[in-house]
C-alpha cells in the first residue's frame, strides 16, 4: 500500500474512532478518495490496537481507580455497568459475524444511517436535561445505554454516537456521557479485535509488518488527541458541530450515491 494512502487511513480511524461522526463513513470517503479499496486484516487490527492503547492511556487513572474498587470492597456500580452495558452488543455482534449479514454492506443503509443519528444525536443534546453524573448511572441506564449500543451494528450508526445520544436522552451531561461511551468502547474495540484477529489466524497470515506498526502508531497518536480535544469542547460546548458535519458527511455520500460516483453494492471499511 502506498505510504500516503497508510496514513490516511491511519488518521481517519485514529481521529473518528471515539468521535460520535462516523467512522465508517468516513472511512468510505477516504477510500472515494484515494480511488483504492484496502481489505487487509493485519492493518485493521494494528489500528485497532492502537486506538485501544490510546483510550487506555487517556483512563489510565479511571482505570486503576476501578481495579482499587474491587480490591478494597468499594462502589462496584461503574465496573458492573460497563460490563452490562456491554452484554447485548457483544452477543449481536458475535451472532453477526459467525453467520454475517450482506445488509451491512450497505452503502445507502451507511449513508443514511450517518444522517439520520446524526440528527438524533441533535435532537437528544438540544432537549435532554444535563445534569447527571456517572455516579448516578443504575445498571438500568447501563443495560439501556448497551442496548442502543447494538444499534453501532448497522453502518454509519457510529458506536461512539448512539451511546452518547442514548447517555444524553437519559440525563447524563455531555462529558458524562462521553466518559461513558469511552470506557464502552474499551469492550468494544477488544472484542472487535479479537473476531478479526481469529479470521487473521484462520488466514494463517499474522506477520506483523512495518505497515502495521506505523498504522498503529498513527492511530494511537490521533485516536488520543481526538478524545483530549473532544473532552476539553464537551466541558464548555455542545455536540453541535459533530451533529452538522454527521448532516453534511450523510448528505455528501448521499449524494455521491445516487449519482453514481459511489458504487451502491458494499463498501471496504
Amino acid at each position: 500500500m502506498p505510504f500516503f494512502h497508510l496514513v490516511i487511513l491511519a488518521l481517519v480511524q485514529g481521529i473518528t474512532e471515539f468521535l460520535p461522526i462516523s467512522s465508517s463513513g468516513n472511512l468510505v470517503l477516504a477510500h472515494e478518495m484515494m480511488g483504492k479499496t484496502v481489505d487487509d486484516l493485519t492493518l485493521d487490527i494494528a489500528v485497532h490496537v492502537g486506538t485501544l492503547v490510546a483510550v487506555l492511556i487517556y483512563f489510565r487513572r479511571d482505570l486503576v481507580r476501578m481495579v482499587c474498587t474491587f480490591k478494597k470492597g468499594g462502589n462496584k456500580t461503574l465496573p458492573f455497568a460497563i460490563i452490562v452495558a456491554s452484554l447485548p452488543v457483544i452477543l449481536a455482534g458475535y451472532l453477526l459475524h459467525l453467520y454475517g449479514a450482506e445488509w451491512t454492506r450497505s452503502l445507502a443503509l451507511l449513508a443514511w444511517s450517518t444522517l439520520i443519528f446524526g440528527i438524533i444525536l441533535g435532537i437528544a443534546d438540544k432537549f435532554s436535561p444535563h445534569e447527571k453524573t456517572l455516579e448516578q448511572l443504575t445498571l438500568k441506564n447501563a443495560f439501556l445505554i448497551g442496548l442502543a449500543q447494538v444499534l453501532a451494528l448497522i453502518p454509519g450508526t457510529s458506536r461512539s454516537g448512539i451511546t452518547m445520544t442514548a447517555a444524553r436522552a437519559l440525563g447524563f451531561s455531555r462529558t458524562e456521557s462521553a466518559r461513558f461511551s469511552l470506557f464502552l468502547a474499551i469492550v468494544a474495540i477488544s472484542g472487535a479485535g479479537m473476531l478479526t484477529g481469529l479470521d487473521l489466524l484462520k488466514e494463517q497470515n499474522s506477520t506483523l509488518g512495518l505497515e502495521a506498526l506505523i498504522a498503529a502508531f498513527i492511530s494511537f497518536v490521533s485516536a488520543l488527541a481526538a478524545i483530549s480535544l473532544m473532552m476539553r469542547w464537551l466541558e464548555k460546548a455542545s455536540f453541535t458541530p459533530f451533529v452538522i458535519y454527521r448532516i453534511l458527511l450523510g448528505l455528501l455520500l448521499l449524494g455521491l450515491l445516487y449519482s453514481g460516483i459511489l458504487e451502491s453494492n458494499g463498501f471496504a471499511p
